[in-house]
């Protein structure tokens, strides 16, 4: 990680303002229609360099961060910035916000990049058709639509950011702005210093242009290999990425920071950290609450986890029906989003 980076009070912390939570909800089903999930709390960091011991070698090399994410979570990424920025996320070898294989550079044909704070958030991999495959830390099997080979010699992390700060005269003519809309109370959420979103809060994204998620193009999907980057694609569910309003050139042509965050197993997490993964709020009542399907293999890997006695009594619970009833008020309650379209806030 850059001299600018930190880990601070669970955040990732970048150059420019910017902050980023790396958020618990539930997985999704591959098929149906459900609610979106809620937010069920941050993850854990721990800087990579705390462990030159014990931490992979090429991960100490690239340096960055790591989480421990069981079987049964998902991940989402929640945004603030006090200025703009650009923040590219990676997934392996592919670009989260275009599906398309991964680029250092900006572009806006399509865009490879959110903009914060106008993006409150990120639930997972782009898979064409306006829809996202959720974080999560194993994939089940290949995915034949993010399935091509991985260029040679390139190490990826589980999750790669960038951020990119504005060119001088373009954060001189924001400040400006700034300075004079001072006075007045800030009618678009995020862009004043009392209006940024918070990390977790989904409160929605500012009034603006959706991108649709463009398809890959022929042999240009990339494969997210859970055995190299520990990270793997879930559930489906629909994302909007806002169009960037300005020109390219308002941005810096090279990164300030770049961070490579690593996901991975309860048992992998002890064996780094010498602790237990935390205790998850992730468990069966919580699935049963928003009205989703448990699955034996999301207890699994929780010996390895401090929650791990209630996991064992969950480990030999029969899985929920893939076609559940709708789901009582509980933690999803007033989300107003479903997987497959609209929004709503979290």
């Amino acid at each position: 990680m850059g001299g600018q980076v930190r880990v601070s009070q669970g955040a990732l912390e970048l150059p420019g303002g910017a902050t980023v939570r790396f958020m618990r909800t539930l997985r999704l089903p591959e098929t149906g229609t459900h609610p979106l999930p809620p937010g069920l709390g941050a993850f854990p960091l721990r800087s990579v360099a705390d462990y030159p011991d014990r931490a992979p070698e090429q991960w100490l090399d690239r340096g960055g961060v790591l989480l421990p994410v069981l079987q049964r979570e998902a991940v989402w990424l929640g945004f603030s910035a006090a200025a703009p920025v650009a923040l590219q996320v990676g997934a392996g070898a592919a670009c989260a916000v275009s599906g398309r294989p991964w680029s250092d550079r900006l572009a806006q044909d399509p865009q490879n990049y959110v903009v914060l704070p106008r993006q409150p958030w990120l639930d997972g991999i782009s898979s064409g058709h306006g829809t996202i495959r959720q974080f999560v830390a194993t994939a089940p099997g290949p995915d034949p639509a993010t399935e091509v080979p991985e260029p040679p010699g390139q190490g990826w992390c589980g999750v790669q950011l960038q951020v990119f700060e504005l060119r001088p005269h373009a954060r001189a003519r924001w400040q400006a702005a700034q300075r004079a809309r001072a006075g007045r109370e800030s009618d678009v959420a995020g862009w004043g210093a009392a209006g940024v979103v918070r990390p977790g809060d989904r409160s929605g994204p500012v009034p603006g242009v959706p991108l649709a998620a463009p398809s890959a193009l022929p042999g240009e999907a990339v494969r997210v290999d859970a055995a190299v980057t520990g990270l793997g694609a879930g559930g489906r569910m629909r994302q909007e990425v806002y169009r960037d309003p300005r020109p390219l050139d308002d941005w810096q042509a090279e990164p300030s920071a770049r961070v490579c965050v690593h996901l991975v197993s309860a048992a992998r997490w002890r064996s780094i950290t010498g602790e237990p993964a935390p205790a998850s709020p992730v468990d069966r009542a919580a699935y049963a609450s928003a009205g989703l399907p448990w699955y034996e293999h999301y207890a699994a890997d929780s010996a390895d986890s401090a929650d791990s006695a209630d996991s064992a009594d969950s480990a030999h619970t029969a899985p929920v029906s893939s076609d559940p009833p709708p789901a009582a008020a509980g933690p999803g309650e007033g989300r107003g989003r479903t997987a497959d379209g609209g929004s709503a806030a979290r």
